[in-house]
């Protein structure tokens, strides 16, 4: 039992790691600002073309979609980091990670605001429409609020998921908090500092669980 104690939750080994794990969730943060702001905007404007009455705007959106939702994250993450390279396109381990996240995110986030604008009942355009209002200022004053509120338990899911997702950034040698984690455990040969950053994700990450719990129970009330 000391043995495991000593091994997973060695205090003295966790208080020694913690400035590496500091400089690691500094990155997670920088790089979850950065994917949740390119996944939503990316994903409203793609929902938007998705739903366009144009054809060459609506299909290739559709396509879209359906192509990196079904494709892995990590499978994208490692093409974009190792294999553009070989096309003479060198790009940073950020620059890949927000690449791969901004197109898998925005096609998972396009579907969430494509099921929220449907929702909106068809006379909201018509009494948006007979007050004078052009379809664009009707979308943007009248029916995107209402969409964004009915589905905002599900915005907010996908955007734990991101957080959660990118942990896969460490096999692109981007120093976020996983990394940093298992950097800290090669020099201390002890796990403690991957239970330290696990610790760290779940403080981050239970208010925003017990938000969306909190949404979801007063949209079914």
């Amino acid at each position: 039992m000391n043995g495991v104690i000593d091994q997973f939750f060695n205090l003295e080994i966790m208080r020694q790691s913690l400035p590496i794990l500091m400089k690691g969730l500094w990155m997670t943060a920088k790089l979850c600002a950065t994917v949740v702001l390119l996944g939503l905007v990316g994903g409203l404007f793609v929902a938007l073309a998705t739903l366009s009455r144009h054809p060459l705007l609506r299909y290739p959106a559709i396509v879209f979609v359906d192509i990196f939702r079904a494709m892995p994250p990590l499978v994208l993450l490692i093409f974009l980091y190792s294999g553009l390279p070989f096309a003479g396109m060198r790009v940073s381990p950020f620059a890949a990670v927000a690449l791969a996240f901004f197109l898998n995110n925005s096609s998972y986030y396009a579907e969430v605001y494509r099921a929220g604008i449907l929702s909106v009942a068809r006379g909201q355009w018509e009494a948006a429409s007979s007050t004078g209002l052009s379809r664009t200022q009707a979308l943007t004053y009248v029916i995107l609020p209402q969409a964004v509120r009915n589905v905002l338990p599900d915005l907010l899911s996908n955007t734990v998921e991101v957080v959660k997702l990118t942990s896969l950034a460490s096999v692109v040698s981007l120093g976020e908090l996983l990394y940093s984690a298992n950097m800290a455990r090669s020099i201390t040969y002890n796990a403690s500092p991957l239970v330290l950053a696990a610790l760290i994700y779940l403080v981050l990450l239970w208010p925003l669980v017990r938000l969306v719990s909190r949404f979801q129970r007063r949209l079914a009330a």
